[in-house]
């Protein structure tokens, strides 16, 4: 009887606790009752821990796509997915790039005309997109980059496979300098390798560094001694065995410089440049005008041109800042279409001439010629006197035709023919023209090489507001010609500056005077 008035005590209290009564009203003198509560005893409802709103929505958050970032590098670290090895010779150029911040801040500034646009194309390919960072390991993004291989523009590309992926050379164009056809021509090139090499493209970069019979002739010998033929197991040339890791090294800091603490300057997500063709020969001073930019400008987005004019025969387009391309458009058309400077010098002709000569000889165009001359036909005969439409840039080779001068230069540790065209303002085949070399020629130490120079050429840069004297401390690898290409001054001015022996090697941690144009290159 206790037992039984004990039990439905309890059950009271557990009643008087609980916040929803059960649906039926127990009798607690009814066991069967007492034993189904027990077994089913009623939920305990708690309070919530959050108060929420019954019509709020939950916002799904939309991820950004690599195309809608605001910077271009950005763009590019996204879709960065190539497994990037972390061994001894990707680390070792990783640790230099990122000891040598400046050098990449340098290459982004130099990028920054160009960057989306090779983006772009390399996503329409569907290319990874390291290989939009292909033209900072080729030529620092260097528009007139020139190596000792006679390689030329940002994709580093020799006369022979230029010509055979469709760039035209001559006298007038340079296609290997011309940003958008060298694009263009570089990326079919490695598609082609890439296919060749069966969707290696590892193998496909080591051959558009050193070509393609080289890289299957280090297979088939890996494969005959029952080596590993993976890239980094062949035998290649230094070069070449360096060229992946640098470009892997470069890709591995884009995609990670929150980690690595780089911050390379911003390049916005948009176009930067655009393509104009006024469908006639141009003077570029008088372009640039058109176009509200300095003639350095215009000559930097457009170093395929090298007279100061477009070529003649079709070969006149423009890349300009596609936010000039309106000013440029209204300015040529108000000025009903007139490209070339309205100077004239006369020419009488002589024996042999024909337009083509004429025009050939004074940087012109034969369309030009008969353009200045009202002529019909392209039919001269001898005595005839010719208006000769002239260039900013042939006007000035007149003026000083008589100013040039031959000198001599005696080899030095690391000289080039490259090095030594780029400190006396000429080029590389007429330095090996005058000495009856190959361009491609290998230098002896105190060789003497004759070179011709402008008397109006200075060797100093005088100081202005935009100069800067700074102290530059001698790194691992540095040579007189990569110390001069960085800051954008020339070797000369570099030894006159701190009355160096050219027949010395420079030693690391020494340091260097250097004045630097603040507007081309920063402290």
């Amino acid at each position: 009887m206790k037992s039984r008035i004990l039990l439905a005590s309890v059950l009271l209290l557990v009643g008087c606790e609980t916040t929803q009564p059960p649906t039926q009203k127990a009798d607690t003198n009814d066991t069967s009752t007492v034993v189904d509560v027990v077994e089913k005893p009623a939920t305990v409802t708690l309070p919530p821990l959050f108060e929420t709103q019954p019509s709020e929505e939950v916002t799904e958050v939309k991820k950004i796509t690599p195309q809608q970032q605001k910077d271009v590098w950005d763009r590019i670290a996204m879709q960065i997915d190539t497994p990037i090895p972390n061994n001894k010779r990707i680390r070792y150029y990783r640790n230099w790039y990122l000891k040598h911040p400046r050098n990449l801040e340098i290459i982004a500034e130099r990028a920054q005309p160009f960057l989306y646009y090779i983006t772009e194309q390399v996503e329409k390919r569907g290319m990874p997109l390291e290989i939009a960072l292909l033209p900072i390991v080729e030529s620092s993004f260097d528009t007139n980059a020139y190596s000792s291989s006679a390689a030329a523009g940002l994709w580093q590309i020799i006369p022979d496979t230029g010509r055979r992926f469709g760039l035209k050379q001559n006298s007038w164009y340079d296609g290997r300098r011309d940003i958008v056809k060298s694009t263009e021509a570089a990326l079919n090139l490695l598609t082609y390798l890439n296919k060749k090499f069966d969707g290696n493209w590892q193998y496909a970069l080591a051959a558009y560094n050193t070509g393609e019979g080289r890289v299957f002739s280090a297979i088939k010998k890996n494969k005959a001694l029952g080596k590993p033929t993976d890239y980094w197991s062949l035998d290649l040339p230094q070069e070449t065995s360096s060229y992946v890791p640098k470009l892997y090294a470069v890709a591995d800091i884009i995609k990670h410089q929150n980690k690595y603490g780089l911050h390379l300057p911003a390049i916005s997500n948009k176009p930067a440049v655009a393509v104009v063709k006024p469908n006639t020969q141009m003077d570029l001073d008088i372009a640039a005008k058109f176009a509200g930019i300095s003639t350095a400008e215009i000559k930097d987005l457009n170093p395929a041109y090298r007279r100061g004019v477009t070529a003649p025969n079709g070969l006149n387009h423009l890349l300009l800042p596609i936010n000039h391309v309106n000013e440029f458009n209204r300015a040529f058309a108000s000025n009903k279409r007139k490209s070339l400077s309205t100077l004239t010098t006369t020419y009488t002709v002589k024996s042999g001439d024909s337009l083509g000569v004429i025009a050939e000889r004074h940087n012109t165009s034969v369309a030009a010629l008969k353009q200045a001359n009202h002529l019909k036909s392209s039919h001269i005969r001898i005595g005839q006197k010719l208006k000769v439409p002239s260039s900013s840039t042939s006007l000035v080779n007149v003026q000083h035709r008589t100013a040039i001068k031959q000198t001599h230069h005696i080899v030095g540790p690391g000289d080039t023919l490259w090095a030594i065209a780029r400190q006396y303002n000429t080029s590389v085949s007429s330095l090996a023209k005058a000495n009856k070399l190959s361009t491609k020629a290998t230098l002896r130490l105190g060789q003497k090489l004759k070179v011709s120079t402008m008397s109006s050429a200075k060797s100093n840069i005088k100081p202005t507001n935009k100069s800067k004297t700074i102290s530059y401390k001698v790194k691992s690898g540095d040579s007189l010609s990569v110390i001069a290409q960085r800051h954008k001054v020339t070797v000369k001015q570099i030894v006159k500056w701190n009355n160096l022996d050219n027949k010395k090697y420079l030693k690391q941690g020494q340091t260097l005077k250097l004045v630097i144009d603040t507007s081309k290159v920063k402290a």
